[in-house]
């Protein structure tokens, strides 16, 4: 069986962790990593790699799995798609998805190439979870509890400010979908911690929740890449009230990420070209082998 030949785009926790998930993988190999700085200070699990700073010096690449900030990741897809290469990315601003979704289809169309976006663990396998909620119970409410955890998105977010070194955004569950931000940052000298703080609450990864910003002299020292989730409904299936379901996991952050993202690459090609979010695939494209075996012994 042909492996799939899947390139990682970005270096940082989740480009990490995506290594060990495609290492891991009996069907993919690896064609390379790329990194601005491309071969420079190279890490040493890399040195049986290409190691590149831009994709088009990969051989033969399948999918490129984008290990890269939420707001670039438009910005690369739409780059190596006309090369041919599908793309996967974690995507994760929820109000965003539709848009971002319907502009990358018609890139996807017209390169006759696959993207799966928003596909990490929320937006992404939670996502596959609350579809299946709902239609066990079509009326009803959903309530999304995360944490208590590190949101790699609001870290990224936060780390892109003025005047910030380093920073840890820690999700606290209240209840009800209802969520705070503790956000510990460590500042660049001279930094102002009432700006950076006036900063972060603008943004509208914190606008919508309880945000508070705590100066720290090591975020390493507070660090912790644990999550989690408890998806809760309770609603009517037919006319059958107080029907209750729940689903809870928890988890080390980049690394479930990293795994969702090398399944949905594989998943993408065996899609028809366009652009897809996680509801949109079979589930049993996220496995790798026979799809009659997985029947046998799943259903």
């Amino acid at each position: 069986m042909k492996k799939i030949r899947a390139a990682i785009v970005g270096y940082g926790n989740i480009g990490r962790f995506t290594l060990e998930a495609l290492e891991a993988a009996p069907d993919f190999e690896i064609a390379g990593v790329v990194r601005r700085q491309g071969s420079k200070d190279c890490p040493k699990e890399l040195s049986d790699y290409s190691v590149v700073s831009d994709i088009t010096e990969l051989k033969d690449v399948d999918v490129a799995i984008l290990a890269t900030p939420t707001r670039s990741c438009e910005e690369y897809a739409k780059k190596i798609l006309p090369l041919g290469i599908n793309t996967v990315d974690s995507f994760d601003i929820h109000t965003k998805i539709l848009e971002y979704r319907n502009s990358l289809d018609k890139v996807n169309k017209e390169t006759n190439t696959v993207s799966v976006i928003a596909a990490g663990w929320d937006p992404g396998s939670d996502s596959v979870v609350r579809t299946l909620m709902e239609s066990l119970a079509p009326k009803g409410l959903s309530y999304t509890n995360f944490g208590p955890g590190m949101s790699m998105g609001h870290s990224v977010c936060v780390r892109s400010k003025a005047g910030v070194k380093d920073a840890l955004s820690m999700t606290i569950p209240l209840g009800e979908g209802i969520h705070r931000r503790m956000v510990y940052v460590e500042l660049e000298e001279g930094a102002s911690l009432e700006e950076v703080t006036a900063a972060i609450k603008a943004d509208p990864y914190f606008a919508s929740d309880e945000t508070h910003v705590f100066q720290v002299s090591s975020v390493d020292d507070v660090r912790d890449m644990g999550h989690g989730v408890h998806l809760v409904r309770k609603g009517v299936s037919g006319k059958t009230q107080n029907q209750r379901m729940e689903f809870s996991m928890s988890i080390n952050n980049p690394a479930l990420t990293a795994q969702i993202l090398v399944n949905v690459a594989r998943a993408s090609l065996r899609q028809q070209p366009g652009c897809y979010t996680m509801i949109e695939i079979p589930v049993v494209d996220l496995l790798p082998g026979d799809r009659e075996l997985h029947i046998s012994h799943l259903v």
